[in-house]
C-alpha cells in the first residue's frame, strides 16, 4: 500500500495537492472523484470526508490513517511528514510562511471567489469582511512579492506551492490581473521539476476526459 491515499479530480485544487506530493517526494495512490451528488461518491471517500470535496488526503500512518483536508493544511502537513525536502521554513520565515499561506487560503481565496461571482459590498461595510476589497487584496499580494523570488525569501518552501498556485491560476484564467510581480514569480515556479511532472499527470487525465467526450 502507498503511504497517502490522494482522492483529487484533475479540474479541482486538487492540482495544488498532486504539485505538493511531487515536491514532498511522497509515495501516493491517486483516487479520482467525479463531480456530483455524495451519493455516487466511493463510501471511502465520504467516510474519509463527509464534505464530499477534494482534494482529500488520507495518510496511512503504521496502523492508522490520519485524514487530511483543506489544500492549505495537506500543503503544510507534508511538508511537517518529509521534513527531510526542506520545505518547511526556516525558523527567521515562518512568520512570512505561516503570514502568506494563510493570507492566501483565506482573503485571497474569499476576494477572488466574490469578485469571480460578482457580489460587491458597499465601501462602509467593506471593514466586515475579511478580505476588505478585491482591490485592496490584489494590491497586499503585489507588495509581499515584490523584490523577492519566494514567499519566505531565496528560499522555495511549501508556502509557495499553495501562495503560488493561486498566482499561477490567477494570471492564467484571469482571476488575478496582469502585474510584472505575478507574472516573474509564476515563472519561477513553473521551471520546477514537481510543478511540471504534476501539471503534467493533470493535464493528461483532463485531456483523456475530453477525448472521450467528444
Amino acid at each position: 500500500m502507498s503511504d497517502y491515499t490522494f482522492y483529487t479530480n484533475p479540474m479541482s485544487r486538487g492540482q495544488i495537492v498532486r504539485w505538493a506530493l511531487h515536491e514532498a517526494g511522497a509515495d501516493y495512490e491517486q483516487q479520482i472523484v467525479e463531480y456530483g451528488p455524495a451519493e455516487g461518491k466511493p463510501a471511502a471517500f465520504i467516510a474519509a470526508n463527509p464534505m464530499g470535496k477534494v482534494p482529500t488526503l488520507v495518510h496511512h500512518h503504521g496502523d492508522h490513517d490520519h485524514v487530511v483536508t483543506e489544500a492549505a493544511a495537506i500543503c503544510h502537513y507534508l511538508a511537517e511528514m518529509h521534513p527531510d525536502t526542506g520545505l518547511l521554513p526556516e525558523a527567521h520565515g515562518k512568520a512570512r510562511y505561516f503570514r502568506y499561506m494563510f493570507f492566501a487560503a483565506g482573503p485571497v481565496e474569499q476576494a477572488i471567489i466574490a469578485n469571480s461571482m460578482g457580489w460587491s459590498v458597499d465601501a462602509e461595510k467593506e471593514g466586515t469582511l475579511g478580505f476588505g476589497s478585491y482591490e485592496r487584496m490584489v494590491d497586499a499580494l503585489e507588495i509581499m512579492l515584490t523584490g523577492r523570488d519566494y514567499v519566505c525569501g531565496d528560499r522555495f518552501t511549501m508556502a509557495d506551492v499553495y501562495v503560488g498556485s493561486q498566482v499561477d491560476w490567477g494570471i492564467a484564467f484571469g482571476t488575478l490581473p496582469q502585474r510584472d510581480a505575478f507574472t516573474a514569480y509564476a515563472e519561477r515556479l513553473r521551471r520546477r521539476e514537481a510543478y511540471i511532472a504534476a501539471k503534467t499527470i493533470d493535464n493528461d487525465l483532463i485531456a483523456q476526459r475530453e477525448a472521450a467526450n467528444a
